[in-house]
């Protein structure tokens, strides 16, 4: 199960700027599954308070891996951070592309490549 194109809102606690964007969160179940609106509440749930991309990526990994014991989980976020595109080298824009794959998705090419086809990016 994955769902793309989750809305990704937070603060960097690095600038205290604001980066968007959106995730793509999906899993192979084990015995327990979760509704899809639940994905896009542990995506809100950790990008509430400031934080750094590359951790909320890992958070929301875990956390599927930690509360349903899938086979896998996968999560791909792309977001603009306002503190490369308004201050410093004003790269407009640019994204940051980070990812987190556990289990199947990780030791099995295909099974990881089918992910990233399901988000929109390659293998």
């Amino acid at each position: 199960m994955s769902a793309r194109s989750i809305p990704v809102r937070s603060v960097c606690e690095h600038h205290m700027l604001p980066f968007v964007g959106t995730a793509h969160v999906g899993y192979l179940p084990g015995h327990r599954i979760l509704g899809l609106s639940k994905l896009a509440r542990v995506v809100e749930h950790f990008a509430c308070h400031p934080q750094v991309q590359e951790r909320l990526t890992k958070q929301v990994a875990d956390w599927l891996q930690t509360q349903l014991q899938p086979k896998g989980v996968g999560v791909v976020i792309e977001a603009e951070h306002t503190c490369m595109t308004l201050r410093g080298v004003q790269a407009t824009g640019s994204s940051t592309l980070t990812s987190t794959l556990l289990g199947t998705l990780r030791h099995d090419a295909r099974s990881r490549a089918e992910f990233l086809s399901l988000t929109g990016l390659t293998a």
